[in-house]
């Protein structure tokens, strides 16, 4: 049976010393937080839905405009430097302590989503995005594209279609939206080595983290063949 109140989606108790509580018509939200050596807390309000989604508005800044971030979109913005376990790293405010996702109970209606997605799958769960690298065309270095949301595979197929990419075409990244230029040092070989495999932290490509296409990283607007043929393809499955 739906859940159609946020009042029932937890128990009081769970709740009680969880800070900035709010229960909404369908959603509970929370005060969370996600912390960065470099730039400190970024600090938001998590909603969460009995369907399983979660949803960040970060108050980072006065003027931040990001509202219904995903988790990993809300770490990748705070600046985290080892982003890709949001669940560890996204924090809620317990008894005055912080305290990772994975260890509350805040969590359970997305984990239900997840084992529900995957019996329906037949216990196979379609394929993450990994990080990929795009070569600078003035200094001839790497920069890591991260490819967790549409917005970020369009930035990277994008990239990929120019000859003349350059360092100053990268989109600015974390809170204080700063810019990446040809000064800036490349990664280190051992932090290019991790790609954001959700089964190895130093993985080479798995049917885990490789996608062949999907509606993620494919775009319905765009001229490419790659994006033609795949658009096509499904037409005529669908047909």
């Amino acid at each position: 049976m739906a859940v159609e109140n946020g009042a029932a989606l937890f128990g009081e108790e769970e709740l009680r010393d969880v800070s900035g509580v709010r229960v909404g018509d369908r959603f509970v939200e929370v005060t969370c937080g996600c912390t960065s050596a470099r730039y400190g807390d970024a600090v938001g309000r998590l909603r969460l839905f009995a369907s399983g989604e979660l949803q960040v508005s970060c108050d980072c800044t006065p003027g931040c405009d990001q509202d219904k971030l995903s988790p990993p979109a809300f770490e990748k913005h705070s600046g985290r430097e080892t982003a890709g376990r949001w669940q560890n790293t996204v924090w809620v405010m317990v008894k005055g302590d912080k305290v990772a996702l994975s260890k509350t109970c805040l969590l359970r209606y997305y984990h239900k989503k997840l084992k529900s997605s995957s019996a329906n799958g037949g216990g196979r769960r379609p394929p993450c995005h990994r990080d990929e690298f795009v070569r600078c065309a003035g200094c001839g270095k790497e920069r890591r594209f991260r490819l967790r949301t549409k917005e970020e595979c369009r930035l990277y197929h994008d990239a990929m279609a120019r000859h003349d990419w350059t360092c100053k075409d990268m989109p600015p990244a974390g809170r204080c939206r700063v810019r990446v230029s040809c000064e800036e040092e490349e990664e280190r070989a051992s932090r290019k080595a991790s790609r954001g495999c959700t089964r190895a932290a130093t993985c080479k490509g798995c049917v885990r983290c490789v996608c062949f296409g999907c509606e993620t990283c494919r775009f319905a607007g765009c001229a490419c063949q790659t994006c033609v043929d795949f658009y096509r393809i499904n037409c005529m499955i669908n047909s």
